[in-house]
């Protein structure tokens, strides 16, 4: 007896779902004999879904994989290029079960079936830091008001601890304050309460002693704030100059945008087009898969690249770029609900426990898990590829 037709006697034997090796895929159901859900997959989507050496992984195929083994649903599962074709097959009865992060637009609803949804995504923006944004950032920093205003801060409280040093220790009073004169005299105590050698020097009653021990801990907060304030600004600076300022959707109008092509994203860029100046419409650059956004953006063939948050994330995390790092610009934009989406003919007694479980895994955390594992992938898988939905 073949290895196929074995699995099929154990499987009507009420051995429960069995699943063949990742080169057929295939599984026959046990609840309606002669019957197999056939189960499409967006292949070359991470973190979604992907498929490496004939195994799936990513959120999709494990989330499904846990709504079939506790359902007892067994299935056979074919790869599909994109999100498109892949509803395309429900809509036409080709597959039964569309597995993957389908944002379930406005337009898809009045075409397609969808199954509970098991997440809410956004939209992103994702640019590239290059060291040069970073000192231009590092300079822009410096020279901006804000830090100005905290040196300024600190040195007026400087001041203040020395008046207060002058007249506690009489220092008016001191006959090196006749020989120096007050002006070098008030200099050298505004130095050492400014960078603190020396203060055990300046002083010789208690009273003194506490002004030192204040002009210490203003130094140290003075330092924390100057090194976070630095940093805040050096990180927002450079974002704001990675390939231009992005601040928010119009900031992508005249810019050259990296999009899959069919995506929600490439809608997106409809709509914003429409509403743009004259002029100033945002000029698409078509994408097959997230990752051949990063050559174009080092080439300087493409200024960003929209599209769904997750997968940017990802891209941040595992993507490789010669001329800069990856940073998501803009995040959380328009977020959808994503769903799987089911044939019109599939039995609505099946697409009940379909949504059952997912209620379920939703509840009791296990969708959390899943995507908190899966948008960061080992170290060692770097080279996947990568498509916005």
């Amino acid at each position: 007896m073949s290895r196929p037709w074995a699995l099929v006697v154990l499987t009507a034997a009420g051995l429960g779902p069995v699943l063949l090796p990742p080169a057929t895929a295939t599984a026959v159901p046990t609840d309606t004999p002669g019957a197999v859900l056939r189960v499409g997959v967006v292949e070359g989507s991470p973190p979604c879904s992907d498929r490496r050496d004939g195994v799936w992984q990513g959120l999709a195929p494990e989330l499904w994989n846990r709504i079939a083994s506790r359902e007892s649903l067994a299935f056979r599962l074919s790869a599909w290029p994109s999100t498109t074709d892949v509803l395309e097959a429900t809509r036409a009865g080709v597959i039964d079960v569309a597995v993957g992060c389908i944002n379930v637009s406005p337009e898809r609803l009045l075409r397609y079936r969808f199954s509970l949804p098991f997440q809410e995504d956004g939209l992103a923006v994702l640019v590239l830091r290059t060291p040069l944004d970073l000192g231009r950032a590092f300079l822009g920093a410096l020279i901006g008001p804000g830090l100005l205003q905290l040196l300024g801060g600190y040195l007026l409280a400087t001041a203040l601890l020395t008046v207060l040093t002058w007249r506690v220790e009489h220092y008016g009073e001191r006959p090196e304050t006749q020989r120096n004169g007050r002006l070098r005299t008030g200099g050298k105590l505004f130095q050492v309460l400014a960078t603190g050698p020396g203060g055990n020097a300046i002083v010789e009653t208690n009273r003194g002693n506490v002004i030192v021990i204040a002009a210490y801990l203003v130094r140290i907060v003075a330092a924390s704030l100057l090194v976070g304030f630095l940093t805040v600004r050096v990180v927002d600076e450079t974002q704001g100059r990675a390939r231009g300022r992005i601040r928010d959707l119009t900031d992508l109008e005249g810019l050259r945008v990296a999009v899959r092509r069919g995506s929600i994203s490439e809608t997106l860029i409809r709509e914003l087009n429409r509403a743009a100046p004259p002029g100033r419409a945002i000029r698409p650059v078509p994408i097959g898969t997230i990752v051949e956004a990063l050559p174009l953006l080092d080439q300087n063939r493409a200024d960003a690249l929209l599209g769904d948050e997750l997968q940017l994330a990802w891209l941040v995390r595992t993507g490789r770029s010669g001329g800069g790092l990856p940073l998501l610009a803009l995040r959380g934009i328009r977020p959808e609900s994503q769903a799987f989406a089911f044939a019109p003919s599939l039995p609505e007694a099946t697409a009940e426990r379909i949504d059952q479980a997912i209620s379920s895994l939703k509840r009791s955390g296990v969708v959390g898990e899943v995507r908190a594992a899966t948008i960061q992938p080992p170290a060692t898988a770097r080279d996947g590829e990568g498509e916005q939905r």
